[in-house]
């Protein structure tokens, strides 16, 4: 069901339950991040691995020393800078962290979203929430309710509306070796605004084995479609005569003598809009009964690395 009934919410994730819940970045499938019959609930509803460790929601910068213990001052100005917001910090985890949340490792990913729904449940609640995406592992990731209930149906008895994200990309993730930060997967928060921030970032993004945060998978974000990524649409157009084609673009349509589904993901050129505008432009071309999707490469810079990543985990391998 979706409403915007918070004290719905609450009392539902009292009880053990898990609701979906709106953020800036994506919608997330949040439970008490406290509580292991919730924390179990989350993977099976999503069929994640339990290797892949999960996001804990906080309300405020002060409550961190509730879930993290020796942060590093790098990382609390990183908090200063960008909380509330689309960055996750890696840290080294209080005892009481339930192993679930962390997939075993001794470190806990924790941030505070940036969403006015996801805060004011937040400070109605008395414990944090783990909340990784609404959506079955590995596939894209839910920008809207609607996305979230095409999703889950009547398997979620509360689906917390908070409209379109603003964002529409998941946090970044920074973690902290030696007080060197460590980037363990793009966001909504672009390295170079990082780098700005605190210096040199080391990038380690990918790890099938043993991820240390979400998000570090091969093979991730996917539609169920067949999705190819490229510099050279055109090119690549001319390999599949008479398939069923849709097109992923950055800012302009291609000319084609077949009619075929185009998404243009910014104008105007803006790589903040075309980042907003990404998973449901991908939700649109999935359904379209297509044979295949074609997605154009982004320039490589600021928020274009973040959608060149998920593309990349996106693409037929």
């Amino acid at each position: 069901m979706i409403t915007t009934n918070i004290t719905k919410a609450k009392k539902a994730l009292i009880n053990d339950e898990i609701v979906s819940i709106p953020t800036e970045t994506v919608y997330g499938l949040a439970g008490n991040a406290y509580s292991e019959t919730a924390l179990k609930k989350i993977f099976f509803l999503k069929k994640r691995p339990l290797h892949n460790p999960l996001i804990v929601h906080i309300k405020s910068v002060e409550y961190i020393n509730n879930i993290a213990k020796d942060i590093p001052e790098i990382a609390m100005k990183l908090a200063k800078e960008f909380w509330p917001g689309p960055l996750t910090l890696v840290l080294k985890k209080q005892k009481h962290i339930p192993d679930l949340v962390t997939a075993g490792h001794d470190t806990v990913a924790v941030r505070i979203p940036n969403h006015p729904v996801a805060l004011a449940l937040l400070e109605e609640l008395d414990f944090p929430l783990a909340a990784p995406s609404a959506n079955p592992f590995g596939s894209i990731s839910p920008t809207s309710a609607e996305h979230v209930l095409n999703y889950f149906g009547d398997q979620l008895n509360i689906i917390l509306n908070g409209g379109e994200c603003s964002k529409g990309l998941e946090s970044t993730i920074i973690g902290f070796e030696n007080n060197i930060p460590i980037l363990f997967r793009h966001g909504s928060i672009s390295i170079e605004e990082i780098e700005l921030c605190v210096g040199k970032v080391i990038i380690k993004t990918n790890d099938d084995l043993k991820p240390n945060a979400p998000g570090m998978l091969s093979r991730h974000y996917a539609p169920s479609t067949d999705t190819y990524l490229t510099d050279n649409v055109v090119e690549l157009l001319k390999t599949f005569s008479g398939k069923n084609i849709g097109l992923l673009l950055f800012k302009n349509q291609i000319e084609h003598k077949n009619n075929i589904a185009q998404e243009v993901l910014s104008k105007t050129g803006d790589l903040k809009e075309a980042a907003k505008n990404l998973y449901a432009a991908l939700h649109r071309l999935d359904k379209s009964n297509l044979d295949i999707i074609i997605a154009e490469k982004f320039p490589n810079e600021g928020l274009g690395k973040t959608i060149n990543d998920r593309l990349e985990r996106a693409i037929k391998k």
